[in-house]
């Protein structure tokens, strides 16, 4: 009896070191498990973004490592499923796209904890970032080919198209709800002919008249430009307003506004959204009112408010538009009017003139809406991780931030 039990428990070692695995594919096994539910955690909980420019600061600062919350507006689930994992659009180090587009899915989001609310810090899918340059993607394409010509810009840069879900990620603060109205007042905003919120750390350019000395101002006010040894101009925050004010040697502080530059607001309004000057005489401080689109609502086609809804309708929206002799095609047919399929929304910098967003691209698709901003778990300054660490906003709340 002890014999065979001997030999049973032999076989029986035998046999499970005949199963296991070799350590080369426990390793693998380990790794392709620890892939999937990084994506899955990516996909549908949050994400680690980074600030990379300055057009929300000083709520925001660049190397501000953030996390976004994909549950805060529910997880929006893949377009372009067909794509390497745990990047965006580009293969690291060697670029080139990170994703196919032989396969496209509709926009569908699962349920969230709520929905955008006003204010709110919001990631989402540039809307202008269909078209984009490869070698700079913080540069808008658009932009770029009305100051220096389609022409020049692609004999410069390499051009690609992208799925909605692969644009450029961008981060501003949500000003406008659909069904809003929006309107901005010698840079002052408007929602619903009320004032918007005022944020402390919200910048404007602001010109300083000084007695023909150098203002006496904190260090971290920051000085765009010095034109003279009694004029300068400086990037403000409003809870530093009043520190520049009562500064040694400063007489007098105004808000920069385009028309200082010698430009009428409606030569200012070629830059900004919807590029047409001879309806819309438009520039970034005094803008609208504009009406936020609404999913279900109809407006009436005209030629003066076409401009607002073109790409709404040909690009957001996946329908042909027609022009010809004043008259309005729709897929062919001929239409009037025109329901939304899609709510919209309205997205600013705090950096305000030092940001581009919806007063020179417009309206925010629904569907390019990725998460809110949630709290910040890294945060450095030029000088490195190492010597220039900003210990005081390591693992601070978004709303924390902005006080």
């Amino acid at each position: 009896m002890k014999f065979l039990i001997s030999k049973a428990a032999v076989e029986r070692t035998e046999t499970a070191k005949k199963s296991r695995k070799p350590a080369w594919r426990e390793w693998l096994d380990a790794g392709i498990f620890a892939l999937f539910a990084a994506t899955l955690i990516r996909s549908v909980a949050c994400e680690a973004y980074t600030i990379p420019s300055g057009s929300m600061e000083g709520t925001l600062l660049v190397h501000d490592y953030l996390f976004v919350s994909k549950m805060a507006y529910g997880p929006r689930l893949p377009m372009t499923p067909l794509a390497l994992p745990l990047v965006h659009n580009t293969f690291p180090v060697v670029g080139g796209k990170s994703y196919s587009e032989a396969v496209h899915w509709g926009y569908h989001r699962l349920p969230g904890f709520g929905h955008v609310q006003h204010n709110d810090v919001v990631v989402f899918n540039g809307p202008a970032g269909d078209t984009a340059l490869v070698e700079d993607p913080e540069i808008d394409y658009y932009q770029a080919c009305r100051l220096y010509g389609r022409d020049a810009v692609q004999a410069k840069y390499t051009i690609v198209t992208r799925p909605v879900d692969k644009k450029e990620n961008l981060i501003k603060r949500c000003i406008g709800l659909p069904g809003d109205v929006v309107e901005i007042k010698d840079a002052r905003v408007f929602v619903n002919g009320q004032p918007a919120a005022v944020f402390p750390h919200v910048k404007l350019n602001y010109i300083v008249k000084t007695n023909g000395n150098a203002p006496v101002v904190a260090d971290n006010v920051e000085l765009l430009q010095r034109v003279n040894s009694g004029l300068y101009f400086y990037n403000i925050a409003n809870d530093q307003l009043d520190g520049v004010r009562k500064a040694q040697n400063v007489l007098s502080v105004s808000r920069y506004e385009s028309e200082h530059a010698g430009m009428a607001p409606a030569e200012a309004g070629e830059w900004v959204f919807p590029l047409d000057t001879v309806h819309y005489k438009w520039n970034r401080d005094n803008y609208g009112p504009v009406t936020i689109p609404r999913a279900g609502t109809t407006v009436a086609l005209t030629a003066q408010n076409i401009a607002l809804y073109r790409r709404i309708i040909a690009n957001y929206e996946g329908n042909t538009l027609e022009e010809r002799n004043g008259a309005f095609l729709i897929n062919g047919q001929v239409a009037t009017s025109y329901t939304f399929k899609m709510d919209y929304y309205w997205m600013m910098g705090d950096n305000r003139h030092n940001s581009l967003d919806s007063r020179y691209w417009g309206f925010v698709p629904d569907d390019h809406i990725v998460g809110k901003a949630s709290f910040v778990w890294l945060s450095y300054g030029d000088g490195g991780p190492v010597a220039d660490m900003r210990w005081g906003r390591l693992l601070r709340g978004i709303s924390a931030l902005e006080q």
